[in-house]
């Protein structure tokens, strides 16, 4: 009875304090600095060291429970989250808000055990075993339930706690499962979709090879070697699969929890899984986790990274994983060097990010990642990048008011597609031949010029765009052409990259050659596409003074212009072969208001930057800032009242000089002058009025 008497007690000050904070609301304004947490890895009494560490380096905000469930639920239907009340309570105290994470990443191992049907299958038919983590089938109904009930518990316990900022539903979704319910659901799938056996037939052209089918139960589940048309409606399958998996926990979590708590999940860099832009419809924000093993920063990589994050939803992000230094899972697991660690925070920031999160806090004492870098040692102490990190905290307190409600504006995008990737993917024709690259080289010939870039989707509005950019936008829907036409018929400028509108939506040959329903519009076409061993010469017609000269070394299109105000721009130089020579390597024309261009040809980076740079001038796109050393990346954000913050970053490894233009206030040193000498790594915020140029 006083053991009963002592709980009740305990519970009624707990609320107390909890009232008394919440009427406080730790909730952050500003710039967020974070890290993940993982209270229930350690001793009760241990909590408010952390939490005052913690505090100490300006951390804001702290990700918990999102690989907890085997504590927040030890045994099928028995709930315990006052472990989690009380470690939400102390953060409090340290002014420290929570994003919740809903554990399903990683099921208790009494689910496994009883229900191993809701284990993944790989493609080979293995069934995956407890231990590890992702080791669940997506679209197992039961699996689906237990994920629903914890989140709707949770959702229960702290959707109304005003130190709750939001929600991340299960972590860093991966791989999909070919267990016999996930077939099912696929062949279900494909007659919703198709209706009838004959209309898939007709579509997927399965008289190839006497693949026809009488029906849909015979359609083979796999996700390579096999028709490229059922490949990619495998591609939708999981992305549709993996979008109604998270519906179920957020249609638990919503109807429970404050308005103003968001929910995300975490993704990966270029992870090709499942269509981003589509499941982020779902999603109140974007959120990613930011790595570079090798600890090796490639800083225009890094930003596209960012810009492609910003494209999912075209607003702000968050990063809610990024790297103490170094990481566990590279070939060889190298730091960043000094002063990294605060330059990606800080890119991060100029490219739309609202906060940073560090994982992890505190090496666990054992498991799978006992070697990642953290803030503190499994000694409690801190390791030498948490000063580092405390720096960046304090500069993020110092100069978050003057970034809120602000976000990168550009004047360019580049269309970025899932099917094109996909279908490139499944039949590349050269190895050499890489997706991702196309876009990232295209981007790193355009962002030193354009220094604000959109990455977006083929059917996002791209009104607000002087010039788009589609590299390799090899799947061409009917309606992504409608929306192409209409921005270049508007004032549009348009370049079409090789292998553009090879395919339909069912991936396809089109029955028109290159670019399919953009020929008739281009005035020309591709008359025959070929992958090269050997590099090709391309001659830019259009570089003044004189012709410009390079090279092609993957890809190389010959075009046809057929209309007479289409131009030849490119043209290939002499080969051994003889195929391409003297034969137009990219056509331009005018189309109403604006200008389609197609370029056939993969370009070094030389020509690449030449091409962009003339592209760019005849639309009227100068650089925020002319004359920036090469190492020196400016970000801008705009805030709705036109005023904008520069945020410059040294990415190299001299100090450079930098003429400003302007003289400017460093929010930062408290600096003033036209002209700042930027260290190694280093970065200076300003903060411009919107008629200051």
């Amino acid at each position: 009875m006083l053991s009963r008497t002592r709980q009740i007690v305990t519970m009624l000050l707990i609320s107390i304090c909890f009232l008394g904070l919440q009427a406080q609301e730790t909730r952050p304004n500003g710039l967020l600095l974070g890290t993940a947490w993982y209270p229930e890895q350690w001793p009760e009494q241990r909590w408010e060291t952390d939490l005052s560490l913690m505090e100490q380096a300006h951390i804001h905000v702290v990700r918990v429970g999102e690989f907890a469930w085997s504590t927040m639920e030890p045994a099928e239907g028995q709930f315990k989250f006052g472990w989690l009340d009380r470690a939400i309570l102390l953060a409090a105290k340290h002014h420290i808000a929570v994003v919740l994470g809903t554990p399903t990443a990683a099921p208790p191992a009494w689910l496994t055990a009883k229900y191993p049907e809701t284990l993944r299958v790989d493609e080979d038919g293995k069934r995956a075993e407890h231990g590890n983590r992702q080791q669940f089938s997506f679209s197992d109904p039961l699996y689906r339930r237990f994920a629903a009930q914890i989140a709707e518990r949770m959702a229960e316990h702290f959707g109304h706690n005003r130190n709750v900022l939001g929600w991340q539903l299960d972590n860093e979704l991966a791989a999909p499962s070919f267990d016999a319910s996930s077939k099912r659901e696929f062949h279900r799938w494909l007659q919703q979709k198709y209706g009838a056996i004959g209309e898939l037939n007709r579509r997927w052209t399965t008289s190839y090879w006497s693949q026809t089918y009488d029906n849909f139960d015979e359609v083979p589940v796999h996700s390579k070697g096999e028709n490229p048309a059922l490949l990619l409606d495998w591609k939708h399958f999981v992305t549709d699969t993996w979008i109604s998996y998270l519906q179920v926990q957020i249609d638990a979590i919503r109807p429970k929890v404050l308005p103003g708590q968001f929910i995300t999940t975490n993704t990966m860099h270029w992870n090709e899984g499942f269509d981003h832009y589509l499941l982020h419809k779902h999603l109140d924000i974007a959120a990613w986790d930011d790595y570079f093993p090798d600890g090796h920063l490639d800083p225009l990589l890094n930003a596209a990274d960012h810009d492609l994050v910003r494209g999912y939803k075209q607003r702000n992000f968050w990063v809610m994983e990024t790297q103490p230094a170094f990481v566990n899972w590279g070939a060889v697991n190298s730091p960043l060097p000094r002063g990294v660690t605060r330059e990606m925070a800080w890119q991060a920031i100029g490219h739309g990010a609202d906060a940073v999160l560090y994982w992890q806090w505190r090496s666990a004492l054992n498991g799978q990642e006992q070697y990642h870098g953290t803030m503190l040692g499994a000694d409690g102490l801190p390791v030498p990048v948490y000063g580092e990190i405390q720096q960046v905290g304090a500069e993020f307190d110092r100069v978050g008011g003057a970034l809120l409600e602000s976000t990168p504006k550009a004047q360019v995008a580049i269309l970025q597609s899932y099917d094109s990737h996909w279908a490139i993917d499944f039949q590349r024709h050269s190895q050499k031949f890489d997706y991702v690259t196309q876009v990232t080289d295209v981007y790193r010939a355009l962002k030193p010029i354009a220094q604000t870039v959109d990455i977006v989707s083929p059917d996002a509005d791209l009104s607000r765009y002087k010039v788009v950019f589609a590299p390799a936008l090899n799947v061409m829907s009917n309606s992504v052409a409608k929306n192409l036409i209409e921005y270049c018929e508007n004032g549009g400028h348009l370049v079409l990259g090789p292998r553009s509108g090879m395919k339909d939506s069912d991936d396809s040959l089109q029955v028109e050659r290159q670019p399919g329903p953009l020929a008739a519009v281009l005035g020309g076409h591709v008359d025959q596409f070929y992958a090269l061993e050997k590099p090709v010469p391309v001659d830019d017609l259009t570089a003044s003074p004189g012709n410009v000269h390079g090279m092609t070394t993957v890809w190389a299109e010959t075009l046809v212009p057929v209309a007479a105000d289409t131009s030849v721009i490119l043209r290939y130089g002499k080969t051994v072969e003889g195929w391409v020579d003297g034969q137009a390597a990219a056509i331009s024309r005018p189309v109403g208001k604006g200008l389609m261009i197609y370029v056939g040809a993969t370009l070094d980076s030389d020509l690449m930057k030449t091409f962009v740079g003339q592209v760019l001038d005849d639309a009227g796109v100068a650089p925020i800032l002319d004359g920036l050393p090469q190492d020196v990346e400016l970000m801008q954000r705009v805030k709705p009242s036109g005023d904008r913050v520069w945020i410059l970053i040294n990415h190299g490894i001299n100090s450079e000089h930098i003429d400003l233009k302007h003289d400017l206030k460093d929010l930062l040193t408290g600096q003033k002058g036209r002209f700042l000498d930027l260290l190694p790594h280093g970065v200076a915020v300003y903060s411009l009025a919107g008629a200051q140029r």
